[in-house]
C-alpha cells in the first residue's frame, strides 16, 4: 500500500515522563508518544489505521521488544529501527484484521531470528505460542508477562499484563478501553463481568491502561449518559477533548481511573444499576449497559 507522510521532527518531554517522538504524520490520528517506566522499561504507542493502537514494548535493560496487535508493519519497522531495538515478540490481543491483520507481513519482512507469535485462538495469523486455558506466563527480555484469558469481545481474546517494582502495565485490546469496553461479538455479559471485574479490575489500581482504540470522547459521553453528575467523568472529558484537539492520544489511562469514570467497570455502582433499572444484578446492569451503548447517538 502506498502512503505519503509529511514529517513534523520535534521532541516534548512532559511531567509523567512520557516523550512526544520525532516522527510525526498528518494522515495519523493521533501523534507517536513514548511512556517511560524507571529505568526497566517503556512502551511506544504507535497509530494505525483510523483509530487503532499499536504497542511497542521494550525492555531498557537488554533491548529486545515486543509488539502488540501491528496492523501496520510499516510503522513497526520504523519504530524499532528508531529505538534501536531487537523485536523477538508479536503478542497479539485477539484475530480481527485491524489487530492480526499485520502479522504475516511483519514476519515476512523479519531478516533476524523468527518471531514468536502468541495469542489465545489458533485464527491469529502466524500463531506459534497459544496461550492454554490457565493463562501463560512468558518473557520480553527480563520483563514478566502475564498473559489473562478475557474472553467475550472474541472467544480467543487476551490481555497482556506487565508489571515491575517501577511500574505495571496492561495491554487490553477490545476488551477495555477508555472509559468503555468492547461489543459482545462472541461472548456474553457473564464473559465481560468476569473479564472486567474479577480480573482487570484486580489489578493495581495504578497500572497503566493501554487499549486497542481511540474512543475516549465517544465512550465518556455514553458514561456521562448513564451517570450524568458523575464529577469525575466531567473533568476527565474536558481533559480527553483538549488531548485530541492536540492529535495527543489518551493512553494511558488507568485501572484506578477507571474505575472511577467506566460504566462498564461500576456495574456494582448504585447510580449505574440505576441507570439501567437492573437493582442489585451486576451482570444484567452489563448486558442492558452494552445494548444502550450500541445504539448511543450522543
Amino acid at each position: 500500500m502506498q502512503r505519503a507522510f509529511k514529517v513534523l521532527s520535534f521532541l516534548l518531554v512532559t511531567k509523567n515522563t512520557s516523550s512526544l517522538l520525532s516522527r510525526y504524520s498528518s494522515t495519523m490520528h493521533s501523534n507517536i508518544i513514548t511512556k517511560e517506566f524507571g529505568r526497566q522499561f517503556k512502551v511506544q504507542v504507535l497509530p494505525a489505521l483510523s483509530d487503532n493502537f499499536m504497542y511497542l514494548l521494550i525492555d531498557k535493560t537488554t533491548g529486545e521488544a515486543a509488539i502488540v496487535d501491528p496492523v501496520a508493519p510499516n510503522t513497526v519497522w520504523e519504530a524499532v529501527k528508531r529505538e534501536n531495538v531487537k523485536l523477538t515478540t508479536i503478542l497479539t490481543t485477539h484475530h480481527h484484521w485491524d489487530h492480526a491483520g499485520g502479522n504475516k507481513e511483519l514476519i515476512d519482512g523479519n531478516v533476524g531470528d523468527p518471531l514468536t507469535v502468541i495469542g489465545g485462538d489458533d485464527r491469529i495469523d502466524g500463531l506459534t505460542k497459544m496461550i492454554d486455558t490457565s493463562g501463560t506466563d512468558l518473557k520480553i527480555g527480563l520483563l514478566d508477562v502475564k498473559c489473562l484469558r478475557t474472553p467475550c469481545h472474541t472467544t480467543g481474546h487476551v490481555c497482556y499484563y506487565v508489571s515491575t517494582d517501577e511500574g505495571s502495565v496492561v495491554f487490553t485490546g477490545d476488551t477495555l478501553f477508555v472509559g468503555g469496553c468492547g461489543r459482545f461479538f462472541e461472548g456474553n455479559a457473564q464473559q465481560m463481568y468476569e473479564a472486567l471485574i474479577e480480573i482487570l479490575s484486580k489489578l493495581p489500581e495504578n497500572t497503566a491502561v493501554f487499549c486497542g482504540h481511540e474512543y475516549s470522547i465517544q465512550n465518556l459521553k455514553f458514561g456521562l449518559h448513564v451517570e450524568p453528575t458523575n464529577e469525575d467523568l466531567l473533568s476527565l472529558l474536558k481533559t480527553v477533548e483538549v488531548k485530541r484537539q492536540a492529535k495527543e492520544p489518551c493512553v494511558p489511562s488507568t485501572i484506578g481511573m477507571e474505575k472511577l469514570v467506566n460504566p462498564f467497570m461500576r456495574v456494582g455502582i448504585a447510580s449505574v444499576q440505576n441507570a439501567t433499572k437492573t437493582p442489585g444484578n451486576s451482570i444484567e446492569t452489563m448486558r442492558i449497559l452494552r445494548e444502550l451503548k450500541n445504539d448511543f447517538k450522543g
